[in-house]
């Protein structure tokens, strides 16, 4: 018989179950089989052909027919929800409902603010870890600058997050071309960027100004005879309480970039910036090795830019495309769920990422600053 959580300290390996099998949850399969307490038992994706890869990547897991069936599969601790946005929701209350385990829920926790108290309230009530996948909190160089920003620079004022990157990739049904399934390119794409700055700031928004729109991808592409609306580049500019200023750059037609995430905080004292690559897989060979993130400190004085290297594993590297954070994050995530660490990004974070990624989209549709 299936059992819901209970918390175990003395559980050695955790059986997870992953729903969804696209990229991304390869991905996740692929950073589990590195853990030394984790294994993936069991699958289930609509895509029958994805579902099957996907098991084998995880060497032999089962490979379930619905998510009634993985949630009923006796050799399961865990689950990891990799499915596209705007199912994330109902799987959540079928999940909380049949059987609550341990659940990691990829971002945007949700994509419809009709959502929002309903997910608040399961979360609230929801008997064992819940977590939301930001994974850009855990990439090396990020985590670095989180760690030093406020020593480095003496109280951050102005904190600055430019993305410039390749297009989306296509997915499955093409979901990720149209706002109505992603809660728009502000939400599906930059909560991980709202959520960095609240981390990072330790403070909450109280405004969110935005420009944004659709200069240049998937113009001429066509889905049953419907045009693309999803949004290629942007703006927002973010207040915050304490009375710091947070900005967010989005570009997704500049992949050839040499970084594809520059992130500055500046206070009275100094600068501080991370450096972080795109997937090393894109990098043309033709130019040689990949580049090596970078944190670099620019004090006002003395000046003069202290410049490190932060090289991540080769091995996280090949394991996904976010520069080893996907495996830094299942760490902490296997460690909640065996009863040895605490939950470190909440349903409320994933839920306040959310709304200011809806913030964005709002302000940017009608051209007016959106109180938070």
């Amino acid at each position: 018989m299936c059992r819901a959580w209970d918390e175990d300290k003395g559980l050695e390996t955790v059986r997870y179950g992953v729903i969804g099998c696209g990229m991304m949850g390869r991905e996740h399969i692929q950073n589990i089989n590195l853990l030394t307490t984790g294994q993936v038992t069991v699958v289930f994706d609509p895509v029958a052909d994805l579902a099957e890869s996907a098991a084998t990547l995880a060497e032999g897991a089962h490979v379930a027919a619905s998510l009634e069936e993985l949630l009923a599969y006796p050799d399961l601790d865990a689950l990891v929800i990799v499915s596209p946005n705007y199912l994330h929701a109902d799987q959540l209350r079928l999940i909380a409902k049949t059987r609550p385990l341990p659940v990691l829920c990829e971002k945007p926790l949700y994509t419809d603010p009709a959502d929002a108290a309903d997910i608040a309230a399961l979360a609230d009530a929801y008997p064992a870890p819940f977590w939301v996948a930001m994974e850009y909190r855990y990439m090396p160089p990020v985590a670095a600058l989180i760690e030093q920003a406020e020593q480095a620079t003496g109280g951050i004022k102005m904190l600055t997050i430019r993305e410039h990157r390749f297009p989306f990739l296509p997915k499955i049904g093409d979901w990720n071309r149209f706002n109505d399934k992603t809660g728009g390119t502000f939400v599906e794409k930059c909560c991980h960027f709202f959520d960095l700055m609240r981390f990072i700031l330790k403070d909450e928004p109280v405004r969110v100004m935005a420009t944004g729109g659709q200069g240049f991808n998937h113009l001429e592409e066509r889905y049953n005879e419907e045009a693309p609306d999803i949004w290629d580049h942007g703006y927002v500019i973010i207040d915050f309480a304490k009375g710091a200023r947070a900005m967010l750059e989005l570009c997704m037609f500049a992949e050839g970039s040499r970084y594809q995430e520059e992130i500055s905080a500046v206070g009275p004292k100094a600068k501080i910036e991370a450096l972080v690559p795109g997937p090393g897989r894109f990098w043309p060979a033709a130019l040689g090795d990949a580049p090596v993130p970078q944190l670099i400190i620019s004090p006002r004085a003395p000046k003069g830019p202290h410049v490190a290297e932060i090289p991540v594993d080769p091995t996280l590297l090949a394991a996904g495309d976010h520069n080893g954070s996907t495996f830094y994050q299942h760490q902490r995530f296997n460690a909640a769920v065996r009863g040895q660490a605490e939950v470190e990004v909440t349903a409320e974070d994933g839920a306040k990422a959310v709304a200011i990624g809806l913030a964005a989209q709002e302000s940017a549709r009608t051209g007016q600053a959106v109180l938070l």
